[in-house]
């Protein structure tokens, strides 16, 4: 009897959620067997982002400028927020869901016996869609680590490793020697591989030089110099791009990932040409949930991702810069397997009240497991809530006008506030 295939979207992400033992099995073998049965082929450049933070911010940069001159680009980039298309997107827009039905039904008659994990399985499915969109330029960011990545399965005209610090380590290594090496795995022979780490580790140099990359180093080959009101960046052969306004998205770190963006438009100048102007829209247009997202009106409500030691600590750092508040509230969320104990520490001193919040399924910490970790290094817990919705609605009530509210730990915590703000009546 024939195989009925799901009919909805929903129902295939169900399905697809089950089709492996195991939710991460990372390697290249079996991806790259239904790659060749599919017959996928790169048939335009492709800039794979590789990094423990800064990809999404580094993607979405790319995506807007390159939009901005015209190009018509692909993104496929995890995890979402609400909803499954924000994975993957074609001129900044998530694509429908008759379009990644009809990928995923392709990807299950080619995978035969093969069993696929869900990342895996979308990753096919997304390159599937953008076969058909006559796309002038993919952008892929890496899902975890780099060297077996499902992304990874496709050659990068230019490769970029944001930054490197301790994250995944049960898949990547404990040192940031070992976890560079996996995400150096995205470098090519003779193709740019840039690298925005400060401290970048002798591994990934290594790596790259092994392989013959065309390693660029922050700082080394090119970079950024920052005047009042604006910035200029610079880079090989004295190229140089000034009178530069601040990205539209927020936070000190994000000049380090335009720069970036800006050395790889740079190596990718002969094949998609920018202009300036065209620079300067994308950078001014730039949007991205959940990354030091500010919301509008009071109380402040902050939106921040940050899930380990390196990026809370550019959270903590985006806080004192964003000036004078009464009182901060943090609804925090966490993961088990995550460093909550150097999370807290890079965020004492700029919350007051502390709301933690437990995440639901395996992996998911405990309100009473984070309260337990927040008083160990003195912080002051106001209460404990079963899920982020709560927790936010709480210091909404209780955080007065010149307050502000701190929303991090977790993109599964922001998703269930961003969930809470979307049934919220105008």
């Amino acid at each position: 009897m024939a195989q009925i295939l799901p009919a909805t979207l929903s129902e295939w992400l169900a399905y697809i959620e089950q089709q492996h033992i195991q939710p991460i099995d990372l390697g290249l073998d079996r991806l790259l067997a239904a790659k060749a049965i599919l017959k996928q082929h790169q048939a335009c450049p492709v800039i794979t982002v590789a990094g423990t933070n800064g990809k999404g911010s580094t993607c979405a940069m790319l995506e807007a400028i390159l939009c901005a001159a015209g190009y018509r680009v692909g993104l496929y980039t995890s995890p979402h927020l609400l909803h499954y298309n924000e994975r993957v997107r074609i001129n900044r827009q998530p694509v429908v869901d008759s379009l990644l039905c009809d990928a995923f039904a392709r990807v299950e008659a080619a995978r035969g016996a093969v069993t696929l994990t869900y990342f895996e399985f979308g990753t096919l499915g997304a390159w599937e869609v953008f076969a058909t969109a006559n796309l002038d330029v993919v952008i892929l960011e890496v899902g975890l680590g780099g060297r077996l990545d499902a992304v990874n399965i496709y050659d990068p005209d230019c490769a970029i490793v944001t930054g490197i610090d301790l994250d995944h380590m049960e898949f990547l290594g404990n040192t940031r020697e070992l976890i560079g090496f996996e995400k150096a795995g995205v470098f090519r022979a003779g193709r740019p591989a840039l690298c925005g780490d400060m401290n970048v580790p002798a591994s990934l140099v290594n790596h790259a030089n092994q392989v013959g990359a065309d390693l660029q180093l922050i700082s080394r080959d090119f970079g950024f110099d920052v005047q009042e009101q604006q910035w200029s960046w610079w880079g090989r052969a004295d190229a140089r791009r000034g009178g530069l306004a601040f990205p539209a998205l927020r936070g000190r770190r994000q000049l380090h990932n335009a720069s970036v963006v800006l050395a790889a438009l740079d190596c990718l100048q002969s094949s998609l040409p920018v202009s300036m102007a065209e620079i300067r829209q994308g950078f001014a247009t730039v949007e991205l949930s959940g990354r030091f997202q500010t919301l509008p009106g009071r109380p402040v409500t902050v939106l921040d991702v940050a899930h380990n030691p390196q990026a809370a600590q550019v959270l903590a750092d985006n806080l004192l810069d964003q000036g004078f508040f009464g009182r901060t509230w943090a609804v925090c969320g966490m993961l088990r397997d995550k460093d909550m104990d150097a999370v807290i520490s890079a965020l004492k001193g700029r919350v007051e009240s502390w709301l933690p919040c437990t995440l639901t399924g395996p992996r998911g910490a405990s309100a009473a497991e984070l309260s337990t970790r927040l008083e160990a290094q003195g912080e002051s817990v106001e209460a404990e809530f079963d899920s982020p919705q709560a927790a936010y609605t709480y210091a909404r009530e209780k955080a007065v006008e010149n307050d502000r509210i701190v929303v991090f730990g977790s993109f599964l915590t922001v998703a269930d506030v961003l969930a809470t703000l979307a049934r919220r009546p105008n």
